[in-house]
């Protein structure tokens, strides 16, 4: 389908790559890696035509059409997110039209569904919709108009993870080609049958998935290694004898005869392997010590308008702890972290910091974090105080581990990059080193030796990490005890995340991050007491101990309020999977009858969590007396 031969990229002395040759065919699914600045997105523009090389060649087969997702979209104008679906084709015919392709709309609507658009945001104009958003909105021009070769740069960092497993398991079918520029390491291992690495101006192949990549690459390395070291033997042993006996006449020509071994040897002298080169690599320095109790909440209330998000929330965090939040979407994990950064102000409750606590705020929106209208090195430098006494020297230092260097630290914030931004605020955090540290989604948007550099951070971090993540490989590096969020309610796990797959017998260890469970019970504070005349007939005196009947019939009541939670929550997990299928979407009636159903239901479960939750308390107190 497509290729690509003797290619060779600079731009004025500087060469990005040379001699570059790949063939594509239809079934391709090819992962493309390499250290920013290798020329990823640049080989793209080859492929797509924007630019032309400097020698080579790139063809394509008669017929063959490709589809580009860039990392950035233009800005969005008038235009409704269903006309970006669907190219701008028209959608209704006219009189003496004939041609309509009349299956585009309902294609086009339930793939914007699977990328999680909700039902009438299809006929809203683009502009009133996130970047991110608008985005997702051009993935399903591409997925609705199916290319021969869909070429993604990064396409997983505007999706959340239901989304994304979406998107990822409708590649899993999708019919034509594959090239994909992407950090998210899972996402590589679920789809790609091969990898291409730009490393040092070469393209270099490697058959399987990610994970293939990195043994395989391990292995050549190693091999090279290895036929250096032999190589470089032989020539000092050569060497050696011409050394000592190239001087004396008997021996003269076999000394020569040695040096012009030597030649041949240094002609075809296998390269020493390089090291992995411009890769952040960086530790925190230690925080100061907190006490024992970080940080505290006590009954905490937290709502968007009627959306009520934590009712009675309780909550402690300790010295050295790793949790990682998981939980629904929308189930208020990162609603949680902003509360503990205390980055919104809470309603009701109280939010309580420990003694000699610094809190640090990692937001998932960069800019957040930063300051825009500053460049790299200012943004450095305003952080300097008369404790830490920041020099110049001190800032270009921590830039440099963060691989902004030279004219790079002068660049103003609106254009650096994703990656760019994510190191930058990464950089921030070390000029004053928080030991509470709350991070929301800390990779995206960086490539993965930078995760890596991250992980190994975080794990020599003596401070107390809570986060929020959607990479199980950097959750479970970090070994950190899950805390699930659903329905108002936090459940700690006493263990790491394997641990939390085994108890919540979940069977996708990345749907899981996302999944609500049944079994999710956690003991909060109790609501405030009811006023006297509202109490009921079943309650007992605070001053008499409650009779064997009284307790019986509570624990029936706690019970059947239990059994009525988890009835609902296994109706909500049934609709939802409906929703999931594909098949739903080709009837339009049925999409919207579970979708209102849905609605229902979650009004129903929040209503009934808090009868089971009031009683539960009840029956406690009863038990007690």
């Amino acid at each position: 389908m497509l290729t690509i031969a003797d290619v060779s990229k600079s731009y004025g002395t500087r060469e990005l790559f040379s001699d570059v040759s790949l063939f594509i065919a239809r079934t391709d699914r090819l992962g493309l890696v390499g250290p920013n600045g290798a020329g990823k997105s640049t080989l793209f523009s080859l492929i797509l035509g924007e630019e032309r090389p400097d020698t080579g060649t790139i063809e394509w087969e008669r017929g063959a059409d490709f589809g580009f997702l860039p990392q950035e979209s233009a800005p969005a104008g008038d235009e409704s997110i269903l006309h970006i679906a669907t190219s701008g084709k028209k959608l209704e015919p006219d009189e003496d039209d004939w041609d309509i392709d009349y299956t585009l709309e309902p294609r086009a609507r339930k793939i914007l569904a699977g990328l999680g658009f909700k039902e009438g945001d299809a006929e809203k104009p683009a502009k009133s919709f996130s970047g991110g958003w608008v985005m997702r909105a051009h993935l399903a021009r591409l997925l609705v108009a199916e290319p021969a070769l869909l070429l993604l740069d990064e396409p997983t960092n505007h999706l959340d993870l239901e989304a994304l497993l979406w998107f990822q398991d409708y590649l899993t079918r999708y019919p034509g080609g594959l090239v994909v520029i992407s950090h998210d390491r899972a996402f590589l291992n679920a789809l790609c049958t091969g990898m291409l690495e730009l490393r040092a101006g070469t393209l270099h192949y490697y058959h399987g998935n990610y994970d293939n990549f990195l043994a395989e690459k391990e292995a050549r390395k190693a091999q090279q290694a290895a036929r250096f070291k032999n190589q470089q033997r032989e020539i000092a042993h050569l060497q050696k004898f011409v050394d000592r006996f190239g001087a004396k006449a008997s021996l003269a020509t076999r000394a020569k005869s040695k040096e012009k071994q030597i030649e041949r040897l240094k002609e075809d002298a296998v390269e020493e392997p390089e090291e992995e080169l411009k890769r952040i690599n960086f530790k925190f320095p230690q925080p100061p010590r907190s006490g024992l109790k970080v940080v505290e909440l006590k009954n905490v209330r937290q709502a968007y308008g009627d959306h009520v998000v934590y009712r009675d929330l309780n909550f402690t965090a300790e010295r050295g702890q790793k949790l990682v939040l998981v939980g629904p979407n929308g189930a208020g994990k990162s609603t949680l972290l902003k509360i503990l950064a205390d980055v919104i102000p809470i309603q009701g409750g109280m939010r309580e910091l420990g003694s000699n606590v610094v809190p640090g705020y990692f937001a998932q929106n960069r800019l957040d974090n930063l300051k825009s209208d500053l460049t790299v090195f200012e943004n450095v430098m305003e952080l300097r105080t008369a404790e830490n006494q920041l020099t110049e020297q001190q800032a270009r230092a921590i830039l440099g581990a963060f691989l902004f260097r030279k004219d790079d630290v002068h660049k103003p914030i609106d254009v650096l990059s994703g990656g760019e931004k994510s190191r930058l605020a990464l950089a921030r955090l070390l000029v004053k080193p928080p030991n509470l540290l709350l991070m929301d989604e800390p990779t995206t948007h960086l490539d993965i030796p930078s995760i890596d550099a991250l992980i190994g951070a975080l794990k020599n971090y003596e401070g107390t990490l809570i986060f929020i993540s959607h990479d199980v490989h950097f959750i479970r590096t970090l070994d950190a005890q899950v805390l699930h969020v659903h329905s108002g309610r936090l459940t700690p796990y006493a263990g790491n995340y394997d641990y939390y797959l085994e108890k919540s017998k979940a069977t996708d260890a990345r749907a899981a991050l996302t999944a609500g469970f049944t079994d999710a019970r956690p003991v909060q504070a109790a609501p405030a007491a009811a006023p006297d005349h509202q109490k009921s007939g079943n309650e007992h005196p605070k001053s008499g101990k409650p009779t064997p009947n009284q307790l019986r019939r509570m624990r029936e009541e706690v019970g059947q309020l239990e059994k009525r939670v988890s009835e609902l929550e296994a109706q909500q997990a049934e609709i939802t999977a409906a929703l999931e299928d594909p098949a739903t979407y080709a009837d339009k009636g049925k999409f919207h009858h579970l979708n209102k159903e849905l609605s229902t239901i979650v009004d129903q479960i929040a209503a009934a969590t808090a009868e089971w939750e009031a009683a539960a308390t009840k029956l406690a107190e009863m038990e007690s007396a």
